[in-house]
């Protein structure tokens, strides 16, 4: 193998991994005989180990001093900041988001998704939940030594869900002495408190080392009322009483008490008596409720984790390494009370005639927002995670091979508490026959028969307002709303074994190989509690998801020099690897990758790879059961829709009339489209599903110019194409193919009422899915000479996304492509320029991180505010507006204090800089991008070292 002098060699890296790696080289030559060294060197994207590897991919990586110069206190926070970053995956901000994933924080390269980026943990999977995602609080900031990003397809290299890159998080070993951080931080408004306390210690000796670090750290929820974009309802400032929800918490009954007797929605006059008919009067918009006051804007995030690595030396070239993780993480969430709706289908619960409370004396419906009760859930994680291994080299016909004998085992346990959702039970004894005892309160049954531990409810006394039956009393909340739990469990069992090496030496060079196998086992189980199962409760019906697989694979690698100091051909090497998989649930696959790396000079390299991925479906793709949803979709049935269908032979059969109006939440008529169903959908798994297929393919230039001592300049552009991808078959394209197609077999899960509105619909997952995303990485670094006023760098990364298109079809059934650029969360541009300056023990370092503007469809308020031309989306034309760039700019200013201490001030997103509204709510609740900053925060940080 040739080796340059090491400042040449790093001179050529991007400067990312040459100023990450330096500390990590030295380390390693002052460890123990046996320890691994610079020929030895194994990078993210390779099995094959050698110094030159490391500028063949495109790689990022973070070093502990890179995570240390931010304010970020947690690996997803930290890696969302990445210009190739997509929008995140479940934010903090989804507060409506439920299901076994929410809670845990994801990352999603390239906005291909968060489960088709894989997480490694040294090298080993992170372990998935049974959705297949992979949770990234789990890794306390503590033991991070740095953090390897490889911005390539790599099934061949590491097998499924490597589609759109990997992240391997690698931990710290090998450290003597102890260290003791603190880091604590608000909001500007005084809100998000966070608290994080970690202590590493470890102790290295001649023939081993033990590192352990323990971590401490939680963050205060911020509540949707104490923002601007959130408080005043679902367009922001630009909200008025008519955007707030019709279903009230002062409660209303259709009867009645309209002019002239006529039926209306009901609600009590303010200081009226709930049991007098003429008490009551049609409810008015301004007596709706604004329920994001009752909502959590971001999630409160609780974790406690120990890290332990061992390392022994049983000889001088074998080895016995093992890390042992245990993880506790909890987060909760808020959102406002239940809009009850008594008529609903999935409720079905109307006031009995001979209810106390009834101001008729017949049976009615009713609506009531059940504000005294918001929904909150408590999302708890345990991971339990052992890696051990055993490796070595040896000497062999006078070439050195390394191997490697390894194990993983990885249990995630969550456990889920939700409140807040009314038992249906218990409702319908509540709202049944009842009367007043003789201490005046509400029981159910009747004075002769009463009904034993049950409280009766009227649901059309307003919040705030005391009597028999309020909700306000805790008795009748504690019989009303009970606490469901759910569990799950997830387990990943691997066994691996490599070999790497070196076959021969040709004329250029050592020809490198590796080779491996891995058997791997997946199990997991998500047990929803017996109510959502039986959809015996308000909330949205689950049913378990339990499966299992296993598979078995095998790979080689070549690393095959073919060209070395040569005029115009200082390098030329080629990679070749190859993967075969073999799934006991669907089959076999194999993936190739190919990958070429030209130096024609030593100052510039070139490097290029083409490489084929995969995704197998996860447990809950394929055993997942149903779920229930409320979706928003547009009834080509209903007039007043682009593209209506109404009258026609289809929708008459389906007993639609010729003059239906699609109706949405509350059983109101649509006014715009897509409408929100006021009846749960059902959606489904599919065991017949098939892998997801990709290619991908990178170009890539990196220069360190001789004239420019420090400047590295690096431009990889980059394809993927996915096919058969595993989406969910949407209601637009089900009901298209029924109504405006006429396909009748596409018809058989669309259930209508009488009055023609869908109740009831099922759409399972498919492979439907195909899409294809291009575009361009730049990375700019420069360590500027030392001055008189001390030592700068810059370092500039820049993501231009030119392409990202996804198949659909148009309301005939054709294909059409659709592109998504500047769509919400998918950025045109993302840039991010640091600035590091150092004088003696102070320091300073700035960031500025900047979002070109998204597009969105204009909603009627803003009609304006149409700017651009119409795109095909949801099954119809729609017209577009276009929001700003923005920029936020984040400052730290460190210390080095003699008692071998470091204390650091600062704040993200310094000058309190706001996106703007966005009515489309992107990975948000709210009208807001969900990726964004919500406020400046604040932040101090002491580090002691002994």
């Amino acid at each position: 193998m040739n080796f340059r002098t090491p400042a040449v060699r790093l001179g050529l890296l991007p400067a990312g991994i040459a100023i990450a790696l330096t500390p990590a080289f030295a380390s390693a030559q002052d460890a123990a005989a046996g320890a691994t060294t610079l020929d030895r060197l194994e990078v993210t994207g390779s099995r094959i180990r050698g110094a030159n590897m490391e500028t063949q991919q495109p790689i990022l990586t973070l070093s502990r001093e890179n995570l240390e110069k931010q304010g970020f206190t947690s690996v997803a926070d930290v890696l969302q900041n990445m210009t190739s970053a997509g929008s995140p995956a479940i934010s903090r901000s989804e507060s409506l988001a439920s299901g076994e994933n929410v809670g845990g924080y994801y990352i999603d390269i390239r906005n291909l998704g968060a489960n088709r980026t894989l997480v490694l943990m040294n090298g080993k999977r992170l372990g998935a939940t049974s959705g297949g995602y992979q949770d990234l609080s789990q890794i306390p900031m503590s033991a991070i030594e740095r953090i390897e990003v490889l911005k390539d397809g790599a099934s061949a290299i590491y097998g499924s869900d490597a589609i759109a890159g990997v992240v391997n998080v690698i931990t710290r070993k090998n450290f003597d002495g102890a260290e003791a951080n603190v880091h604590i931080g608000q909001y500007g408004e005084g809100d998000g408190d966070l608290e994080q306390y970690s202590f590493t210690m470890g102790a290295t000796g001649e023939r081993g080392s033990l590192t352990l670090s323990a971590e401490y750290s939680k963050q205060d929820p911020v509540m949707a009322k104490d923002r601007w974009y959130s408080r005043d309802g679902s367009l922001g400032p630009n909200s008025t009483s008519a955007d707030w929800s019709a279903l009230t918490n002062k409660g209303s009954w259709l009867g009645p008490c309209g002019p002239g007797g006529a039926d209306a929605w009901c609600t009590l006059n303010e200081g009226g008596n709930p049991n007098n008919v003429a008490d009551y009067h049609p409810i008015t918009q301004d007596e709706y409720t604004n329920a994001n006051t009752e909502m959590s804007l971001q999630t409160g995030i609780e974790r406690k984790s120990v890290y332990v690595n061992g390392t022994y030396d049983f000889t001088d070239n074998i080895s016995f390494n093992a890390d042992i993780l245990y993880n506790e993480r909890n987060t909760d969430q808020q959102i406002a009370g239940y809009p009850y709706q008594s008529a609903s289908k999935a409720i079905n619960t109307p006031m009995s005639a001979d209810s106390v409370f009834n101001p008729i004396g017949e049976q009615i419906d009713f609506r009531r927002r059940l504000s005294e009760v918001p929904r909150t859930t408590d999302s708890q994680l345990k991971t339990l995670r052992f890696a051990p291994s055993v490796s070595g080299f040896f000497d062999f016909a006078g070439k050195s091979f390394d191997w490697n004998v390894g194990a993983l085992f990885n249990r995630n346990e969550s456990v889920k508490s939700n409140h807040g959702d009314m038992s249906l039970i218990a409702a319908r004894q509540a709202l049944g026959p009842s009367f007043i005892d003789a201490n005046g309160v509400a029981r159910c049954g009747t004075a002769a028969k009463p009904i034993d531990g049950c409280l009766a409810w009227n649901p059309l006394l307003p919040i705030g307002v005391a009597g028999p039956g309020s909700l306000a009393d805790k008795d009748l909340q504690e019989f009303l709303f009970p606490t469901f739990t759910t569990t799950g469990v997830s387990k990943t069992t691997a066994f691996t074994a490599d070999l790497a090496g070196s076959i021969m030496t040709l004329p250029a060079g050592d020809l490198g190989f590796a080779v491996g196998i891995e058997h791997r086992e997946e199990d997991a189980r998500y047990v929803p509690d017996a109510f959502m199962q039986s959809g015996q409760y308000t909330g949205l019906a689950q049913s378990t998801t339990n499966g299992k697989y296993d598979l078995d694979e095998v790979y080689l690698e070549l690393n095959i020099p073919v060209l070395a100091d040569m005029a115009f051909a200082k390098e030329l090497t080629v990679n070749v690897a190859g993967r075969y998989s073999d799934y006991s649930n669907f089959g076999d696959t194999v993936n190739g990758k190919f990958g070429v790396t030209w130096r024609p000079l030593d100052e510039l390299l070139v490097r290029g790879t083409y490489a084929e991925g995969f995704r197998a479906p996860s447990i809950d793709n394929m055993y997942g059961g149903v779920g229930a949803s409320f979706e928003r979709y547009t009834d080509p049935c209903s007039v007043g829709v682009a593209g209506s269908v109404a009258g026609n032979a289809a929708c008459t059969a389906a007993g639609v009339a010729p003059d239906y109006v699609q109706l949405g939440q509350g059983y109101v008529p649509c006014t715009s489209w897509p409408c929100a169903t006021p009846d749960q959908f059902i959606s489904g798994s599919n065991p017949n599903l098939k892998p997801e297929t990709s290619t991908s393919k990178t170009v890539g230039l990196v220069w360190s110019p001789r004239w420019v001592q420090g400047l590295d300049i690096s431009l990889d552009w980059y394809n993927y194409q996915i096919k058969d991808m595993i989406i969910s078959d949407s209601v637009n394209r089900i009901l298209r193919d029924c109504y405006v197609l006429g396909n009748a077999s596409r018809c058989d899960g669309i259930v209508r009422a009488a009055d023609g509105h869908i109740s009831d619909m099922f759409y399972g997952l498919a492979n439907l899915g195909q899409m294809e995303t291009e575009g361009y990485d730049l990375g700019v670094k420069y360590r500027l000479p030392e001055l008189a006023i001390g030592q700068i760098s810059l370092d500039w990364q820049t993501t231009y996304t030119a392409k990202y298109d996804e198949v659909g079809q148009n309301k005939d059934g054709d294909k059409i492509i659709i592109g998504n650029v500047g769509s919400p969360g998918i950025f045109r541009v993302r840039s991010n320029l640091g600035v590091n300056w150092e004088y003696g023990d102070f320091g300073v370092n700035y960031t500025a991180r900047y979002f070109s503007g998204m597009k969105e469809g204009c909603i009627t308020t803003d009609a304006g505010w149409c700017d651009l031309a119409d795109r095909y989306a949801n099954g119809e034309w729609e017209p577009l507006r276009t929001t700003g760039s923005n920029t936020f700019h984040d400052l730290q200013v460190s210390y080095k204090a003699p008692w071998n201490a470091t204390v650091a001030i600062g704040a993200n997103n310094l000058f309190n800089h706001r996106g703007a509204l966005q009515y489309s709510a992107p990975n948000s609740a709210f009208a807001y991008y969900g990726g964004f900053d919500i406020g400046r925060f604040l932040y101090l940080k002491y580090t002691q070292k002994f």
